[in-house]
């Protein structure tokens, strides 16, 4: 499960992928992010290669200046290894492509190494919390705002970095994606990862999904990566303020908003369904609500998801963990769920409790249930499948009519 969510997003041989990371020997912070950095410089020096075939800028200036104007231009011809790599990056479609299209060959390599930078620097910042992982996140936060931002018009999208002050000193910072020249207000999901994911882990993959008509605007979990603050349920009203902006923006329509969330995610999209009336639909992939809660499902957790989980709601031992986390419980809010809500996981999750998944859905009374035979947290096996359902799913539901490339 660790490796596939790496190797769906960066388009890595999962073989390979594995085989680094089994020579990896320690996870203490300095070490372990050092180890995948310089997998990550292997990959820039490699796009450097490229940009300078192309003309173009070096790509130490992507993490200092402004987006050079002409980085999109340079990479557009490949565009299509960005926007329709979807939920599950196929590792030869670089080679594909530059058979394909011979004199596209270096747009495509950069492009392809600076995504698998972004990647590797993802690697070398999880699960966050300590120095040097905190620095390779920003690195690939870098990577992921110039890389979308310089290629939004080749997509046919805008993208907009935001930060939205929320309180408390702290403030959100998302991507908003939107249909480009829209003649009139677009519906819009807010999309929220979990623990230790980041932007670009869920947008990358859902801009294969950009031609349905809805606006997107993601962020992280609050307690992570960016976050000063510890996680509590207050979360709420962070995720509140968020969906305060969306309405006020003029090109979305306010009446027509949606949730998506992924693993602790998912416990927020559900959470919100429950409490704000502003929301349409929800979709819970992976949640924990009540059960993952428990002391118990700590028994066979791995210790790093341990201690991610004790940083991201600042408990001070394993007792004031379990304390801390029995006061998320939803399971009293089931039924206040009055909204369409798809709720999808594994099966076979060893992560969070697939009881919630199923609990939760008994207990809306408008919820429809999707798990996964043999498939773990978040149905990762089966991301193709249900990235389209979800998609699907919100359309329908926001009264968008589903395109014809979208599955039905």
């Amino acid at each position: 499960m660790f490796a596939d969510r790496f190797t769906h997003l960066g388009g890595f041989s999962e073989q390979e992928f594995r085989r680094s990371l089994g020579e990896c020997r320690s996870f203490e912070d300095v070490r372990w992010a050092g180890y995948w950095a310089a997998f990550a410089d292997e990959q820039l020096i490699r796009a450097d290669a490229a940009l300078a075939q192309l003309g173009g800028p070096c790509a130490a200036r992507l993490f200092t200046d402004a987006v050079p104007a002409a980085l999109g231009e340079l990479l557009a011809p490949a565009v299509t290894l960005l926007a329709d790599r979807g939920p599950v990056a196929d590792p030869a479609a670089v080679q594909r492509f530059c058979a394909e299209h011979p004199e596209s060959a270096d747009a495509a390599t950069a492009l392809d190494a600076l995504i698998k930078a972004m990647v590797y620097e993802f690697v070398a910042a999880w699960p966050g919390g300590s120095p040097a992982r905190l620095r390779a996140y920003e690195r690939s936060h870098r990577l992921c705002e110039v890389l979308l931002c310089a290629l939004a018009p080749a997509m046919g999208v805008s993208v907009e970095v935001a930060h939205i002050p929320v309180g408390g000193g702290e403030r959100v910072r998302g991507m908003l994606v939107l249909p480009m020249d829209a003649a009139a207000p677009v519906p819009a999901v807010l999309v929220s990862n979990g623990l230790e994911g980041t932007i670009a882990e869920v947008l990358l993959p859902l801009l294969a999904r950009r031609d349905i008509g809805i606006g997107m605007f993601v962020m992280e979990m609050p307690g992570t990566y960016s976050y000063t603050a510890p996680l509590t349920a207050a979360a709420e009203g962070v995720y509140s303020a968020v969906l305060d902006h969306l309405a006020a923006d003029p090109r979305i329509d306010a009446e027509r908003l949606g949730m998506m969330g992924f693993s602790f995610g998912a416990y927020w999209s559900a959470r919100m369904a429950a409490v704000d009336p502003r929301l349409r639909v929800a979709v819970s992939n992976g949640p924990l609500t009540h059960r993952s809660f428990g002391r118990a499902n700590a028994i066979g957790m791995p210790e790093i998801m341990v201690s991610a989980l004790s940083a991201t709601l600042g408990a001070t031992g394993v007792a004031d963990l379990s304390r801390k986390l029995s006061k998320l419980s939803l399971a009293q809010h089931y039924r206040d769920i009055d909204i369409p809500l798809l709720v999808i996981n594994g099966a076979h999750d060893t992560l969070a409790d697939t009881r919630d998944s199923i609990e939760l859905a008994a207990g809306a009374p408008d919820a429809h249930l999707v798990l996964y035979a043999g498939d773990d947290h978040c149905a990762m096996g089966h991301a193709e499948h249900w990235a389209a359902l979800s998609a699907r799913f919100l359309a329908d539901h926001l009264g968008v009519r589903t395109p014809a490339g979208v599955a039905r």
